[in-house]
């Protein structure tokens, strides 16, 4: 496939022929990579304005919800750790 007489004849690549490989791969990559992405990017469907402001405000609701449960749970354990050490 991209085989140099060196590699057909002993199944080797030489330091050279190794570099300039790299080179080829990865010139080809970073081209196709950004092709790529912007097809991908092409794809997303964002949502509209009102999905976005519920499921935002879901997600502070639930960020608060939880952080009130945890500071009771640690005020509590603080209070009966304290209370079995007096």
């Amino acid at each position: 496939m991209g085989e140099t007489k060196s590699e057909k004849a002993n199944g080797t690549l030489t330091a050279d022929e190794k570099q300039n490989n790299k080179k080829k791969k990865s010139s080809v990559k970073k081209k196709s990579k950004f092709a790529d992405l912007k097809a991908e990017f092409k794809k997303i469907i964002w949502p509209d304005k009102e999905t976005l402001t519920k499921q935002t405000t879901a997600v502070v609701a639930i960020s608060v919800v939880l952080g009130v449960i945890i500071s009771a749970l640690d005020f509590l354990i603080q209070y009966g750790v304290d209370f079995l050490v007096k």
